[in-house]
């Protein structure tokens, strides 16, 4: 996968370290002549691009017209906006993400400003804060679909409602699916009569807004 990102501070210099371990192919724009400098002494001359990533002949110099992703996470929410509308509108780059740094400018990265994916670091601390109190031992495996269903384990609480029940007698929320269940060195494929024990390790797929509802069923009744 090529992976173009526009501003190398300390985000785009951690993208692009991490995604060329995973052996992606990286180009990395910077306009600061200092961070660039510095860039191209961990990095190399090929991935780093020293220019303004806003500026269509700079991204057409790094390759976009190849790009299967477009980062842009500049510090300027403007910059990172314009970055965007470009790939996507100018260049029709397949997949484009947006770094937000002023929450209250939260609301203009959307698909008409050509963003796929806004990264809002404090939306995201508030909503996992919230999820975490919500969730209570629940724990997110894995996140699919932009975070619209996710991969979740729980362990049963010796004190839960399911406790003994079959899956069959047990209501689950309508869009959530059992995967498996561990019960110590053992993997069980749930089915209807499959009885609940303490201490079970649920693998469950389910809609996001309704984990909540599925930790209920797994924690121990007040």
């Amino acid at each position: 996968m090529f992976v173009m990102i526009v501003g190398g501070g300390k985000t785009g210099s951690f993208l692009a370290g991490h995604l060329l371990q995973l052996g992606h192919q990286v180009r990395l724009i910077e306009n600061r002549p200092t961070i660039v400098e510095r860039l191209v002494k961990e990095f190399g001359k090929e991935i780093v691009l020293l220019g303004d990533g806003s500026s269509p002949s700079v991204l057409e110099q790094a390759g976009i017209h190849e790009a299967n992703v477009l980062a842009a996470v500049t510090g300027e929410d403007e910059t990172n906006l314009v970055v965007t509308t470009l790939g996507r509108f100018e260049f029709h780059v397949p997949r484009t993400i947006a770094r937000v740094n002023n929450p209250k400018n939260a609301w203009l990265f959307n698909q008409e400003m050509g963003v796929d994916i806004a990264v809002d670091q404090t939306d995201i601390m508030a909503k996992l804060i919230v999820e975490e109190m919500s969730l209570g031992d629940m724990m997110i495996l894995l996140r699919l679909r932009s975070g619209e269903f996710s991969i979740v384990e729980e362990r049963v609480d010796p004190q839960a409602a399911v406790v003994r029940k079959a899956i069959k007698d047990v209501q689950f929320p309508s869009n959530c699916t059992l995967v498996g269940i561990f019960r110590e060195d053992q993997l069980i494929i749930p089915k209807g009569d499959t009885v609940f024990q303490p201490h079970d390790e649920v693998i469950a797929l389910a809609h996001t807004q309704q984990i909540g509802q599925l930790a209920a069923l797994f924690g121990a009744q007040s």
